[in-house]
């Protein structure tokens, strides 16, 4: 019997031990986030801010402004903010592109991206009016060089009217000087809606309109994680999901991340599969020297060759007077690496480690290395500008911006070239949509895009 109760006190010991232990677990792997990330809330927040949103959108670029802005215009009373990393807006894609506002001629008839392009592309220059934002609708010379590339560019000026680009014609090699005096080739498509104006300006005048109507802007907010708060005030109400950051945090009912470079990993947080994953591929630019801006008043193409990802070498006019030649398309070391030396050993380990980049790279071996080959060797690059306008020489060109494109991959390596949308998993997933890809030309379909987020956004989640 003595034997029995010394098993039974020190069973009940372990078992007071056992106890401690998971309540000490819980405290720290689920309470204790949760009342540090509330006091946050309380303590560096005001009551304004920190009281609960309808809808917070996670990313401060052309798209997530764009539809913050229409969705405040078709619901005037819902509390809304946008939340931004870094220090402005428009910091990253919108902010370092080519500054053009696109026809919609190169995509598949049908598709969304054709679609909203042109619808875009009307809605853009009717904005730009209303508000007197600096643009120049220059036009577009998509130039053949040889009888393989007429053939293509038949093609696609059957594409663009299938596409219903406006006032698109072919133009033979006598009337290309018509155009642009400088340019030659054998011919020629001419986009006379296709322009120019800075996205970035665009982009705050959404943000601008977006506060008058009663939004708030949330800069140096790094979205770090999302949480679900477990205090609610009735069992019909939508628990709080906390939109976390380092040292601040924003209680929500629903959330919409517009992310671009980052969108992947914003969406694992919420429980979505890995796949498309972001690739950074960076585009740089040349510019013309000042004494020949007058060799080029329009945007000079190449016909795009069907294997390859990317558009090729342009000359594209400015809004501020500058000339634009390029952009190439190199691997980026960082998703935010705008020049060689930008190394991010995070980015370096995931491109590693993704089985889809290694499969890409093998596919464009030989046209990545020239890519790479001409970003160092810049000179190499203006051979292929002088099948435009053989006047332009090296000595004319030297180095310009660049930018980081966001180009989601699958796991076989295939280009993602559509809009891919996403939603997690458990009671926070259901309420975050994630826009994982708005491929180019995102910024001319900008608008387009925010209408069709904004429907989206009201069928699922009812607002």
């Amino acid at each position: 019997m003595t034997v029995f109760r010394k098993f039974t006190a020190k069973f009940h010991v372990v078992d007071h031990r056992t106890k401690s232990n998971m309540f000490a677990l819980l405290t720290k792997r689920i309470l204790l986030p949760q009342l540090i990330c509330a006091y946050r809330c309380r303590s560096t927040s005001s009551a304004e801010s920190c009281g609960a949103f309808d809808l917070v959108i996670v990313g401060g670029g052309i798209v997530g402004c764009a539809t913050a802005r229409e969705m405040l215009i078709r619901h005037p009373n819902l509390k809304m903010a946008i939340v931004e990393k870094e220090n402005a807006l428009a910091m990253h894609q919108t902010g370092h592109n080519s500054g053009v506002v696109h026809a919609g001629i190169y995509y598949k008839p049908g598709s969304m991206k054709a679609k909203l392009c042109v619808e875009g592309l009307k809605l853009s220059y009717e904005y730009f009016c209303k508000h007197d934002i600096p643009h120049n609708k220059v036009g577009k010379l998509i130039v053949a060089q040889n009888k393989d590339q007429i053939k293509k560019l038949d093609d696609l000026y059957d594409r663009g009217i299938k596409n219903n680009v406006p006032d698109l014609q072919l133009v033979g090699k006598d009337c290309i000087s018509k155009y642009e005096a400088k340019c030659q080739g054998e011919k020629a498509l001419w986009s006379p809606w296709t322009g120019i104006v800075d996205w970035a300006v665009v982009c705050k005048y959404f943000a601008n309109e977006f506060q008058k109507m009663g939004g708030k802007v949330y800069l140096n907010y790094e979205v770090t994680g999302f949480s679900e708060m477990t205090e609610s005030k009735g069992k019909e109400e939508l628990s709080p999901i906390l939109v976390q950051s380092k040292d601040k945090c924003i209680p929500t009912k629903y959330v919409l991340t517009c992310a671009g470079l980052h969108s992947d990993r914003l969406a694992v947080m919420t429980g979505c599969d890995l796949s498309p994953r972001i690739v950074p591929f960076r585009g740089e630019y040349l510019l013309l020297s000042d004494s020949k801006r007058h060799l080029c008043t329009t945007n000079i193409y190449p016909v795009p060759d069907p294997r390859f990802p990317f558009l090729g070498v342009h000359f594209t006019p400015r809004v501020n007077g500058e000339i634009w030649l390029g952009p190439n398309a190199v691997l980026a070391f960082a998703r935010e690496g705008y020049r060689w030396r930008d190394i991010n050993i995070r980015d370096c380990i995931e491109m590693a480690k993704f089985p889809g980049l290694y499969k890409l790279c093998f596919r464009y071996f030989i046209p990545g290395c020239k890519e790479m080959i001409k970003s160092i060797f810049y000179p190499l690059a203006v051979r292929d500008l002088q099948k435009f306008i053989p006047e332009v020489s090296f000595r004319d060109v030297k180095r310009g911006p660049a930018g980081v494109r966001a180009q989601a991959l699958d796991n076989n390596g295939n280009l993602v070239d559509d809009f891919v949308f996403d939603g997690g998993k458990g009671s926070i997933g259901g309420r975050v949509m994630h826009c994982r890809n708005a491929p180019s030309p995102a910024a001319t379909s900008a608008m387009a895009i925010a209408k069709f987020i904004a429907d989206k956004l009201e069928t699922d989640f009812k607002l």
